[in-house]
């Protein structure tokens, strides 16, 4: 039986269609996933749906039985909670207090405390969660933090949940920690909606999918009949690559080296002794489970942070200074969290393309910005770069993941710097944004350009680079030709066993 039936759903926001007649449908007791592009219409369907939105047009039922949702009290109150893709809690408070916010049990007129800890940790346990009630929300990892998120769901009642990109932070040990709870509140008598556009993930943890693509349903098919192939065909209307192994054909000599970089935190090792070289037309990724040094080894390497100790030659002469000597010595920087360290949502794309190269002469005259020619140049690279939006003006906050993504990679790589050290240059983005993405990297270094990747998608690194170090603990475990890796391999050296 379908426990919702959303039938010819439509929203308009302003002259935009949002959604065009869309179908969905959601059975007790299964994982369904809503697959699409950024932009495709997933989380607007889904806002509708616990009524965040209200639909220009369609009619949503809940077991069978027609209903006016208008507000998310309302859905609540249908036992339907949703889990956005970015955080609603108060950091200063307990993992308990966020919890129970608004239902707080009291002990005669005041908040008891202790009672609300005992309920959480039960809850906490039933799923597996390992979650404890008394700690401070800010001391937990983002992995924590999301399961406290569907704690405050599951503690008010919900049957239904909306998961909006649940995996977009998540390390690879966190998603399979977060996929084991799912399937237990799946066992439960659950029924669980991920928003996503990651297709392993999609196969491995749904029943079924909904692929949408520009506002419309596609379709909806069972997932063991599906591939990661036939779903992305259905996503993006073409074939697509989903997977660039393109080795290099020519490298040359030693471009990027690094010496004896070491980095202590309160006396601790963070990065222990780290040497790596890049030859002209080889990228080197880093292959690693995070926290093992890696953000370090990106901020020592680009100038934002001084390590305790550490030698760069660029093409055989010394590097030293700060971000900005960095960025004017020819190292370009694709920072691995866009929204804190690599965009500024509410200025323009053209804004954000010029960013850290504001200085140079093609954007400057006398000392003014030159206005005309930066208009001029972000709609170059907004074309050149596929970047979706109505013109360069268009706030970088209005984009998509993906396109926002896009501006990132299209500041770098237009000002063709030698090096670019590259971290999650895909994360949060569409398979075809992806797609996009690889090809842009693999071009940049079959010009004979250096680039170092850092991703926690062990696809991808296996994928793109020509050579894989290993980083366990900050130190650099192995290092070989990427073909000479296989999954047992490179599993086994990230989590700290010898060869």
């Amino acid at each position: 039986m379908n426990l919702i039936r959303m039938e010819q759903i439509t929203k308009t926001f302003g002259t935009v269609r949002a959604l065009k007649n869309v179908d969905f449908q959601l059975k007790k007791g299964e994982i369904h996933a809503l697959l699409g592009e950024n932009g495709a219409g997933k989380t607007t369907l889904m806002k509708v749906l616990y009524g965040m939105y209200q639909a220009n047009g369609g009619r949503i039922y809940y077991q069978d039985k027609q209903v006016d949702i208008t507000g998310s009290a309302e859905a609540i109150k249908l036992g339907i909670g949703m889990v956005h893709q970015h955080f609603m809690l108060v950091p200063v408070l307990s993992v308990a207090e966020n919890i129970v916010a608004g239902m707080e049990p009291k002990k005669g007129l005041r908040f008891d405390f202790d009672k609300a800890v005992e309920e959480v940790n039960a809850l906490s346990e039933q799923y597996g969660f390992g979650v404890d009630a008394k700690a401070k929300v800010s001391e937990l990892s983002v992995g924590e933090r999301q399961r406290v998120e569907i704690l405050k769901v599951l503690y008010r009642g919900a049957d239904i949940l909306i998961l909006d990109e649940p995996t977009a932070v998540l390390t690879p040990i966190e998603v399979k920690e977060l996929f084991e709870a799912l399937k237990q509140m799946r066992e439960a008598g659950k029924s669980i909606i991920i928003i996503t556009h990651k297709l392993y993930e999609v196969l491995e943890i749904s029943d079924r999918v909904t692929i949408l693509r520009d506002g419309e349903l596609i379709g909806t098919v069972e997932s063991r009949t599906a591939s990661q192939e036939s779903l992305a065909q259905m996503m993006v209307g073409r074939e697509v690559q989903l997977s660039v192994k393109r080795r290099s054909e020519k490298m040359g000599n030693v471009l990027f080296e690094v010496k004896d970089l070491c980095l202590k935190k309160e006396q601790i090792p963070v990065l222990d002794h780290i040497n790596l070289s890049i030859r002209r037309g080889e990228i080197l990724g880093i292959a690693g489970i995070e926290g093992n040094g890696q953000t370090e080894l990106l901020e020592a390497l680009t100038g934002i942070r001084k390590p305790d100790q550490m030698e760069i030659l660029l093409d055989g002469k010394p590097l030293d200074g700060n971000a900005y000597d960095f960025i004017r010595a020819g190292i370009g920087h694709v920072p691995e969290d866009r929204m804190t360290r690599g965009l500024v949502l509410d200025m323009s794309i053209k804004e954000n393309l010029v960013l850290g190269y504001e200085d140079k002469n093609q954007f400057v005259t006398h000392g003014i910005l030159n206005w005309k020619n930066i208009r001029s140049y972000g709609q170059e690279q907004l074309n050149r770069f596929g970047i979706k939006a109505e013109d360069s003006e268009t706030e970088v906050g209005n984009l998509s993941g993906g396109n926002q993504q896009k501006v990132v990679i299209a500041r770098v790589f237009a000002q063709n710097p030698e090096v670019v050290i590259c971290a999650q240059p895909t994360r949060g983005v569409d398979v075809s944004a992806i797609e996009y993405i690889h090809n842009v990297i693999l071009d940049y270094r079959d010009k004979g350009k250096a680039v170092l990747l850092v991703s926690a998608d062990l696809d991808e690194v296996k994928s793109l680079s020509d050579t894989i170090a290993v980083l366990y603990k900050g130190k650099i475990v192995a290092q070989d030709e990427a073909d000479s890796f296989d999954d047992t391999r490179l599993g086994t050296l990230m989590t700290g066993a010898k060869e």
